[in-house]
């Protein structure tokens, strides 16, 4: 069997044999998912060491994880494979035409391949470097659970793009971030399992009541922060470009194509920062195995990076140190070197992303010469169309991509609820969602606009 027959054997979900999949179909499928991923996320591992996992709790969001239980590899593989595929497509190492069924299904199947590698690869590392710490005997089989979580994890996300709305990553991550928001919003168990008023709105309360100034403004300058960010995401997600296309066959009938100003949607700082995630567990992990910090990064106790790469990577919130007065200079420093992390890597990945999706001007114009549409006033030629898109996509590639880099870095250092970075992916997944539900609706009104969405 040679190695195109062995890749197009993998074990997959079976698509919709019927053309188009209804949008009932489509919401019952999310909302199991959905279900089956909140159910998974409290199944505990077992033969896991006591405190083993608190220095992982800040990685678990952008993860779309929780760590302990027995989906704690979370979106991990699935992130790291597809930005690896990306590196290795856009330094044309990797060859592979897209454009093609022939090309697109190797494209995938080459990226679930890797995908199982990181689950295997990821399973043993968090077990024998002692990330996630087995009792004595059970290595073995926590190792088991974690490669049977991260390949339920991969074939949930296949149910979604198959039969669901978007894909399972986005919907993890934003399920995660929803969860881990009402909590800080509004805790009120402490970890002794004794009324405790650490959600936010509840300290904010009890400060007042006690005239404790720095409490709340403490407690209320994180929301604030979080309801600027969403204002800020609703409004750039109403910019955009609307190009005019005319249909061939309809006279007089012409539609406009909008171009958001957010080219590349979420999907940039969804993988810058599981990258920074990434990096960050990895140098924690080494730290743990080989008992002293690296280059990659040296942690505390409560697993904050206090040195190396990691450090410079990650952000400390500017305000709460304020608040309490523990700011010092450093942090500045370090915010710089946050904010051109995410922003340098959001806009490499924004145009990996857009020349492996298709989402680049000679693959859009493709698309709208097959739906049998043109721009009025040119030349009906897909070259002529392809130079009028490319003056739109690349700069908004790379606005869109910078942006969304320098929103998520700076409310990550204001302290929004956790975390800018989630708070503006879990925005853009919902209103991805909304698009995704309205395109539904729209093919279905008009089965004309059905080419050229892909639907």
């Amino acid at each position: 069997m040679g190695l195109r027959e062995l890749l197009h054997n993998l074990p997959e979900v079976r698509g919709p044999t019927q053309k188009k999949v209804s949008f009932n179909i489509k919401l019952k499928w999310t909302l199991v998912i959905l279900v089956a991923f909140f159910i998974l996320a409290n199944i505990p591992l077992f033969g896991i060491a006591e405190g083993s996992l608190s220095r992982f709790e800040y990685l678990a969001i952008l993860l779309g994880t929780s760590f302990g239980s027995i989906i704690s590899l979370g979106i991990g593989p699935i992130v790291m494979a597809s930005i690896i595929l990306q590196l290795l497509s856009g330094a044309q190492i990797l060859n592979i035409d897209q454009t093609t069924t022939e090309g697109k299904k190797f494209y995938q199947a080459m990226q679930k391949v890797l995908v199982f590698s990181f689950v295997i690869f990821e399973a043993l590392v968090y077990v024998l470097m002692k990330g996630i710490q087995a009792d004595p005997g059970f290595t073995g089989l926590v190792i088991l659970q974690l490669c049977l979580g991260g390949f339920l994890i991969v074939f949930m996300d296949e149910v979604i793009q198959k039969w669901g709305f978007g894909s399972g990553v986005s919907l993890f991550i934003a399920a995660g971030i929803g969860w881990r928001l009402f909590t800080q919003l509004f805790q009120f168990i402490g970890t002794q399992g004794t009324f405790e008023a650490s959600g936010k709105v509840w300290a904010l309360i009890s400060s007042v009541i006690v005239g404790d100034g720095a409490g709340a403004a403490w407690a209320i300058f994180p929301i604030i922060v979080t309801v600027l960010l969403f204002l800020a995401v609703v409004f750039a997600q109403s910019l955009k470009v609307e190009i005019p296309l005319a249909f061939d066959r309809i006279r007089g009938h012409s539609v406009k194509w909008p171009l958001q100003f957010f080219y590349v949607g979420v999907i940039p700082v969804i993988l810058v920062s599981a990258l920074a995630a990434n990096l960050q567990l990895f140098a924690s992990l080494l730290q743990n195995w080989l008992g002293h910090a690296t280059f990659l990064g040296g942690f505390g106790s409560n697993g904050v990076p206090v040195s190396g790469l990691s450090y410079w990577i990650h952000s400390t919130p500017l305000l709460e140190t304020i608040i309490k007065g523990s700011f010092r200079w450093i942090y500045a420093l370090q915010a710089t070197g946050h904010v051109l992390f995410y922003t340098v890597f959001s806009v490499l990945f924004a145009f990996f992303w857009v020349s492996t999706s298709g989402q680049d001007a000679q693959s859009q114009a493709k698309k709208i010469m097959s739906s049998g549409m043109n721009m009025p006033g040119f030349r009906k030629d897909e070259r002529v169309l392809e130079s009028i898109l490319k003056r739109y996509v690349t700069p908004l590639t790379v606005m869109g991509g910078a942006a969304i880099g320098i929103l998520a870095s700076v409310a990550n250092l204001f302290g929004a609820l956790v975390g800018g970075t989630a708070i503006l992916l879990a925005v853009m997944i919902l209103y991805q969602l909304y698009q995704n539900i309205a395109q539904q609706h729209a093919v279905d009104m008009n089965p004309a606009l059905k080419g050229f969405f892909g639907a």
